[in-house]
């Protein structure tokens, strides 16, 4: 029965994005798999059913699930339409549980379908509360260097990408704000620290202690 990690990338990019974030948790001893699809090529609940498939039916001790931006959504709506995925914690990174003010914006372009194909309902759908069964933890970024910035659609706290306030879900484990841009995420060592840490005992490593 072995605990493993699955990483799931966000929008417009692909598994190799992952790639560092997964080596670091493989050089730790960690089991880490990564989720690799086409994230304009079917919505949000096709998606979820291609994770569900690529997690498999294999009896796993716990199965910990961490998904950057849209990955994150792409977890929820896994985790909300199948209730027989293995128990383990979920890890929230830069995802817009409550919707987008850069998509919505997007939207509005003409090159709209080009820019999501058929992932662009599903980028607004919202969340409000974490997976039942499943401690959640939301890292937020506070760096503000990205696609929402150059479109001015901020006015608080923000990743660049992702305002800190469309992170927001009731009820969470823990959460935690830290000074990295949205996609900066992704190659932050600091970032796959406090994601490990929340992963092995349910918490972040709070400046000053655990919280």
């Amino acid at each position: 029965m072995q605990t493993e990690i699955i990483l799931v990338h966000g929008l417009w990019n692909r598994g190799w994005y992952m790639a560092l974030m997964a080596a670091r948790l493989r050089a730790r001893g960690h089991a880490v798999r990564v989720f690799s699809y086409a994230t304009r090529r079917r919505g949000l609940d096709g998606h979820a059913d291609l994770l569900r498939e690529f997690i498999g039916r294999q009896p796993a001790g716990e199965l910990h699930l961490a998904g950057h931006s849209m990955g994150g959504l792409v977890i929820l709506n896994m985790l909300d339409r199948y209730e027989d995925v293995p128990p383990g914690r979920v890890v929230l990174m830069g995802t817009p549980v409550r919707g987008s003010r850069v998509i919505r914006r997007l939207q509005k372009l003409p090159v709209r379908a080009v820019l999501f194909g058929r992932a662009a309902e599903g980028l607004l759908r919202g969340y409000r509360q974490p997976p039942p069964r499943h401690e959640t933890g939301v890292i937020r970024g506070t760096r503000s260097l990205g696609l929402g910035r150059i479109a001015g659609v901020f006015d608080g706290p923000n990743d660049g990408s992702v305002a800190a306030s469309e992170t927001q879900l009731q009820g969470v484990t823990d959460s935690i704000d830290m000074n990295v841009a949205h996609t900066q995420m992704l190659i932050s060592r600091a970032v796959t620290d406090q994601l490990e840490h929340f992963v092995l005992h349910g918490c972040f490593l709070h400046p000053g202690g655990l919280a």
